[in-house]
């Protein structure tokens, strides 16, 4: 078990505690113990083995010993019972966003809410806004909560998809009555949360295609089945949707069921205007008018449908109705930006702050993953609870790097830098004359969230004119399905970076993914610079880049627009310049 595993379980057991009322100094041992852990620079199973996790700060006999117990034997019976004591419908309000414990326990012990359900009518009926420590304005910020947790419960992440979705592809091209199988929808469009998966396969045997599928293992409960569409759940809690069309329709098929609603509207139109509709099941010519001539007659394919129109193939990606109909008339569409052109990946974080692998370690993956230079930017100091490096250990770091570099034993390059907190006035949480021994810096928010849209969009604006600011890091502090953006003016920042030659990240953690695609269509007609990065936290992040490109291709980028596309001599170049001003 690894540190970060270790030390959840005691500050789950500290929240379970508090939840139970349980002495106050009890709980906060907990919650020391796993501070102490989680900021342990060793591994954690030679610390137990040699019974030294007493000599760490902040844990105790009692601790120490249920540590043991977790560490080599992979469970804790005191966790586990100490869960089971707690409904479960109580333990699920914690999810509401803006709930403690603290907050849980006076809910249930004062109107006794067990549920969700209980929650949203204590709230309705302003229950819970005359309770001490709470008022009107708590009980519209759980509502409010409420609300977002029940629709980011429908959707979920397209990066979790991703594996279910290539799992059920293979599965439908292994049967020999498949002629083309494609998963549609919101997933081929690649937008970064969907809400079920769409099966389209094209065979001439839709009954035997259904039988089979209703009656896999990995199906929990069938919802509606016909001759050619069957509505599923999967035992991992996502709907499937599965049609069967024939193979001389599939074209038109996967051009309806991948398009936006917006996107599909725009195609029926151009359609009519030229004497046609165009469905899901093909196209007819229609009654009473002089139909306009085909570009092309055949159409079995998506790119043969475009074509027809005058329009050149449209990607998947971009078929939002964000003007990429009139592009594609012209014949102009971007180039988009693929996986093969990223050359090195910036925003990587090791054990020095609250990364799980070495610098070393990082540094291997990247070299295996193929890329020329990687860019290490841990925490600095205000974020404390990510164990930040303060001046001493940053100056180690920057040394050991520059050794590294020196010894040659890796082939990918390694920059140093740092992920420098934007304190709440706008400062950076180091100095110049710090920031500049660095070859980069990302300047991020990681506290404070509730300033208004303008004192928000000041503090952002104020670090990007520090000179040594090199790129800014998820800029609206968005977690998909958890947390939305701060306030922000984005279209003020994204003009303050290109007045300061600053550079936006698109994070690329799949629960980010932030700047928004949607955002980027105005920054590139500024000219604004991107670096995908992975916001690694660990080896296995790295290849969250692949994730940051899904959604920088939405965004209409092209290999040309985003940095870390370059060689290294290039970067190393660009760097310099930056750093110099």
């Amino acid at each position: 078990m690894d540190k970060h595993e270790a030390a959840h379980i005691l500050d789950e057991i500290g929240v379970l505690l508090s939840l139970k009322g349980e002495n106050p100094f009890k709980i906060r041992a907990y919650h020391n113990a796993a501070r102490a852990i989680e900021n342990l620079d060793e591994d954690l199973d030679a610390v137990v083995k040699e019974k030294r996790l007493e000599d760490l700060p902040g844990i105790g006999e009692r601790i120490a010993k249920k540590l043991m117990t977790l560490v080599l034997t992979g469970r804790l019976p005191y966790y586990e019972k100490l869960k089971k004591s707690i409904p479960k419908s109580i333990l699920d309000l914690l999810n509401v966003p803006g709930l403690g414990a603290k907050k849980v326990k006076i809910l249930f012990e004062k109107l006794k809410v067990r549920t969700i359900k209980d929650l949203t009518e204590a709230c309705k009926k302003d229950k819970v806004a005359k309770l001490a420590g709470f008022g009107p304005k708590t009980q519209e910020n759980i509502l409010n909560g409420i609300t977002k947790l029940k629709n980011f419960g429908k959707r979920r992440l397209y990066w979790n998809a991703e594996k279910t979705a290539s799992f059920l592809l293979e599965k439908f091209s292994k049967l020999k009555e498949v002629d083309k199988v494609d998963i549609a929808g919101s997933f081929r469009r690649k937008l970064e949360t969907i809400g079920d998966l769409d099966i389209l396969v094209a065979s001439s045997s839709p009954a035997k295609i259904m039988k089979w599928f209703s009656s896999q293992p990995f199906v929990e409960k069938v919802i509606s089945s016909g001759p050619t569409k069957t509505s599923v759940f999967l035992k991992e809690n996502i709907q499937v949707d599965l049609r069967v069309v024939p193979k001389d329709e599939y074209g038109f098929a996967l051009l309806y069921f991948t398009g936006s609603k917006d996107h599909n509207i725009r195609l029926r139109q151009l359609a009519n205007k030229m004497g046609y509709s165009l469905s899901e099941y093909g196209l007819e010519l229609l009654k009473g008018r002089r139909p306009k001539p085909l570009a092309k007659k055949k159409l079995l394919t998506e790119k043969d449908i475009y074509e027809a129109f005058g329009l050149s193939y449209i990607p998947p990606e971009l078929r939002e109705d964000m003007g990429e109909i009139e592009i594609a008339r012209k014949g102009k569409l971007p180039a988009l930006i693929e996986e093969k052109d990223i050359r090195g990946l910036f925003h990587c974080h090791t054990t020095e702050s609250d990364g799980h692998n070495t610098l070393e370690e990082m540094v291997l993956a990247a070299q295996k993953l193929g890329m020329s230079y990687i860019g290490i930017s841990d925490h600095s100091k205000s974020s404390f609870q990510a164990n930040g490096l303060d001046e001493k250990r940053l100056y180690k770091q920057i040394e050991t790097i520059r050794k590294l570099n020196r010894s040659k034993k890796f082939s990918t390059y390694v920059f140093s830098g740092l992920e420098c907190d934007i304190l709440p006035n706008g400062k950076l949480d180091f100095p110049d004359d710090v920031l500049e021994q660095l070859d980069f810096v990302i300047v991020s928010v990681h506290s404070v969230f509730t300033l208004s849209e303008k004192a928000m969009t000041d503090r952002l604006i104020k670090a990007i004119e520090n000179p040594y600011s090199t790129m800014v890091g998820h800029l609206t502090g968005r977690l998909l399905l958890q947390r939305d953006p701060y306030l922000l003016n984005t279209r003020k920042v994204i003009d303050a970076c290109i007045a300061n030659r600053k550079i936006v990240e698109l994070n690329a953690h799949p629960m980010r993914l932030d700047m928004d695609w949607r955002q980027w269509h105005y920054a590139l007609s500024k000219g604004l610079t991107c670096s995908i990065n992975p916001d690694a936290h660990s080896t296995s992040d790295l290849v969250y880049y692949r994730a940051g490109v899904n959604v920088a291709r939405k965004g209409w980028l092209q290999k040309k627009d985003v940095i870390n596309t370059l060689s290294l001599s290039q970067i190393q170049k660009i760097l310099r310049k930056k750093r110099k001003g």
